[in-house]
Order: structure tokens, then C-alpha cells, then sequence
């Protein structure tokens, strides 16, 4: 039996106005055996960077086939181009902006197939397409299209040259690396743009952010007592800082973009940082320095 089509939706509408189920209702009148799921509405207005990488985070986790329909468009209505692509197993609809770029990067790490095409074929559009609301009358009633079978090739003519934006990335400096927070959860967990891969060698860890300094990084939150502040591995393999069972945002006051220095320190404690056994951590505040 053959599955039925899924499209998901990322956007920054939010779920107050109703924006998001009239692109829902464009979709299934036009796909009715569509499955429909929500990734997230609620990506900070406009940012483009953190659209993309919430997305660029899950859509993996998706059966191969897949529409991503993916909607962050300061530039709506100007002369951005709309964009279908297939990369690998799956299929992306939205603004050619930079939304997907942490997915090209993967899809060419990977040897992935690429196809992109400029969304110009209007038969797939709704009959009046809004300046400002491109995500009901253009990107919407493309996933669908995608979704009842229309090939890819026949909504526009091929797009060679996507845009992109430029991400954020680890430093390598002499004592270790100097990362990036990209992102704070809903939970106030401080995600960083160092992952696992780089630190795997890493024996005796210190991480310092503004004041604070973080001593070991721990395999679980719950191996150290409520309210300490920690350094471990997120569930994508990145560095994260969070405060067990509070938020590490509230407590450092640390913001999108912060710098925070990792450094690996020459003498290896006889426990590993990554032992799944308990380790000490300890958190100071240079203000509490005598």
C-alpha cells in the first residue's frame, strides 16, 4: 500500500493569527490524502539563520519522500525567488533565502543528488498570489502539487545558483576553541556550534562563558545536583550549557551569537570527561573570585 504524502510546515507565523490554517486549507484542497505535520510555528520573526537551522535539525527524522515546506520571508513580495528543491531522499518548498542552507551543506558532504528549480509556473500557484502572503498562495499550493505527484521539473526551469547564508562556526585557537551559541531552547539550554566530532580527542575541559566557567563536560543532566550549571552534549552532538532543572540563559545572561571559549587543558584527569561515570563539575563566577 502505498504511503500516504507528507508535507511538514516550519514557519514564524506563530499561532495566534490564522495564517497557518489557511495554508493548511490551500494544501488539502488541493491534496486531500495529504499528512500534515507542524515542525514548529514559533521561529523568532524574521531570522532566517534560526529557521534554518530548526530545520537543518529534524527533517532527517522524516520518511524519505517527504515535503518540507518551510516558511521565514522578510523578503516577500521583492524580487527573491520562490524555490522547490530535492535533495537526497526529500523534497523543500520555500523562499530562495538562505532557509535551507544548513541542508545543502549536508547534501554535499553526503554526495547527496541535489535538484533545485525556481517556482515560475503559475498553474501550480493560486489563481491571485498576494505580495505578502506567498506561504497560502505560492508555497503552499506548490507542496501540494509536489504531494499529488506533480514532478518537480514541471514547476519552474532549473535554479543553479540558491542562495545562501552564512552560518556560524567553531574557531580553532592554541588552546582549544572559541564556539558560538546558536540557539536557546525553550528549556533556556544555551546550544553551541562545537559539536563531538571535534572535541573526541578532548580528555580535561574548560569552558568559559562571560563570567562563568564550567569544569568537565557531563553525558546527562541528571548526573549533577538541581541548579548546577553544565556542559554536555545535545541530542544533534553539540555542545550545550545548561543550568539542570532551570535555565542557563536566565543564569549567565547569555545571548545569541555570545562567544564561549573552550579550552582543553594539557593535564588529563584519570577520569574522562566523557565517562558515562559521574565526574565533578564545578561552576564559578568570576565575580565570586577572591
Amino acid at each position: 500500500m502505498k504511503p500516504l504524502p507528507l508535507i511538514t510546515l516550519t514557519t514564524d507565523f506563530g499561532l495566534q493569527d490564522g495564517f497557518v490554517g489557511a495554508m493548511k486549507g490551500v494544501i488539502l484542497e488541493i491534496c486531500p490524502a495529504a499528512q500534515l505535520v507542524d515542525i514548529t510555528h514559533q521561529v523568532p520573526p524574521q531570522d532566517i539563520r534560526a529557521g534554518a537551522l530548526t530545520l537543518a535539525g529534524v527533517f532527517r527524522f522524516f520518511p524519505a519522500g517527504t515535503i518540507h515546506l518551510a516558511i521565514v520571508d522578510p523578503g516577500v513580495g521583492t524580487a527573491r525567488r520562490p524555490l522547490a528543491a530535492r535533495l537526497g531522499d526529500y523534497f523543500f518548498v520555500g523562499p530562495d533565502n538562505g532557509l535551507f542552507t544548513p541542508i545543502y551543506e549536508e547534501a554535499e558532504k553526503n554526495g547527496w543528488p541535489m535538484e533545485f528549480v525556481h517556482l515560475t509556473n503559475e498553474r501550480y500557484f493560486l489563481p491571485k498570489v498576494s505580495r505578502t502572503f506567498h506561504g497560502r498562495d505560492l508555497f503552499a499550493p506548490v507542496a501540494a502539487h509536489l504531494a499529488a505527484g506533480v514532478p518537480l521539473a514541471d514547476l519552474g526551469p532549473a535554479l543553479r545558483d540558491p542562495a545562501r547564508i552564512c552560518l556560524p562556526r567553531p574557531e580553532r585557537v592554541p588552546d582549544g576553541w572559541r564556539a558560538h551559541i546558536i540557539a536557546i531552547d525553550h528549556f533556556g539550554n544555551l546550544t553551541t556550534d562545537l559539536t563531538a566530532e571535534l572535541l573526541a580527542d578532548a580528555r580535561n575541559v574548560l569552558i568559559r562563558l562571560g563570567d562563568f566557567e564550567i569544569a568537565g563536560i557531563q553525558a546527562a543532566y541528571g548526573e549533577q545536583p538541581p541548579g548546577s550549571l553544565i556542559a554536555l552534549f545535545d541530542s544533534q552532538g553539540r555542545l550545550e550549557i545548561a543550568v539542570v532543572e532551570g535555565s542557563a540563559a536566565a543564569r549567565t545572561g547569555a545571548r545569541l551569537g555570545d562567544a564561549a571559549a573552550v579550552i582543553q587543558l594539557s593535564s588529563s584527569p584519570s577520569e574522562s570527561v566523557f565517562s558515562n561515570e559521574k565526574s565533578p563539575t564545578t561552576e564559578t563566577s568570576k565575580e565570586d573570585e577572591p
